[in-house]
């Protein structure tokens, strides 16, 4: 990664380590691994963070951190790279990060063709399918923090939403005693944070009492979806925290659950849609995966969204 950028008017008189943070939005990581282990240049002589600029400098900033091209793995597609990062689509059962248990075979793991590491711009749970942006550097990460990227995902629900769409608006909190669970709770009650689901029937059999739904974070809380959707009386097929089926929130309100999550034996969540902008070109993407057999397999009402 390299920065070229020429000091304005406004930015005179201040230190390069401003200019860097503020002008050329570098986190303070990745100032401390140029200054150590990178070039950092003022009109081609070598100088220090703390070098005062002056209007009409040019700096030149450099830290090798490139990744180069990912790795092409079976089942793993790529939609979109570029020397900043890729559009990928994470099968479900695969962990994003390298974990305990899972040092090798992690998504992050298998694209990586460098020791330098990936950076996962969002998080999908182990279960879930879906689109997932990866950043090739510290940097580009740190640029789409700063932007708000449109997700939509497609879940199978037991029941029917009534009204068929709206907005959940209900704070959630970790369960008391549990590392994973969490619940809705009062606004008031501590550790209570502000969670918003925008959903929408997607289709709907009656037959089975299913739905497929769609749903649009406003928020992007730990198990969100799954723990609003359970709290409106509608848990996700396949959810092995919060379905019917769980030990931890076990209902007997869908006589077909225990046949229906063996047919998807996972949750049945799936990140479909992103809409971003590139934070080097600025110009507006947009990228849809396919809902996975697993899930439209459920119903046939379900399938025309394969």
């Amino acid at each position: 990664m390299q920065f070229n950028h020429t000091v304005t008017s406004h930015e005179d008189g201040r230190t390069l380590r401003s200019v860097m943070s503020h002008e050329l939005n570098m986190s303070s990581t990745m100032i401390k691994r140029v200054k150590l282990y990178g070039t950092l240049e003022v009109n081609g002589i070598h100088v220090t963070v703390k070098h005062v600029v002056k209007e009409g400098d040019v700096i030149f900033a450099k830290y090798d951190d490139d990744v180069g091209k990912l790795n092409e793995v079976a089942g793993i597609p790529i939609l979109y790279e570029d020397e900043y990062f890729a559009v990928v689509i994470k099968p479900s059962g695969m962990v994003t990060h390298p974990v305990h248990g899972h040092l090798e075979d992690s998504l992050l793991t298998a694209l990586n063709p460098s020791s330098n590491p990936l950076h996962p711009v969002m998080r999908l749970d182990r279960e879930t399918s879906g689109l997932m942006i990866v950043a090739k550097t510290g940097h580009i990460h740190k640029l789409f923090t700063e932007q708000k990227i449109g997700k939509v995902y497609l879940a199978a629900v037991y029941g029917h939403y009534e009204p068929e769409s709206g907005t959940i608006d209900l704070p959630i909190k970790r369960r008391e005693g549990s590392v994973m669970i969490r619940d809705v709770c009062r606004e008031d009650e501590p550790g209570a944070h502000n969670s918003l689901t925008h959903y929408e029937t997607v289709a709907y059999d009656e037959e089975l009492n299913i739905s497929l739904m769609r749903f649009i974070l406003g928020t992007g809380r730990c198990h969100q979806i799954r723990v609003h959707s359970t709290y409106m009386g509608h848990p996700l097929i396949g959810d092995g925290l919060y379905g019917p089926n769980s030990d931890d929130n076990p209902s007997d309100s869908y006589p077909l659950s225990a046949e229906l999550d063996g047919k998807c034996p996972r949750v049945a969540l799936h990140a479909a849609s992103i809409t971003f902008i590139h934070p080097v070109t600025c110009a507006k993407m947009e990228y849809k995966a396919d809902l996975p057999s697993d899930i439209a397999g459920l119903s046939a009402k379900f399938e025309d969204h394969l």
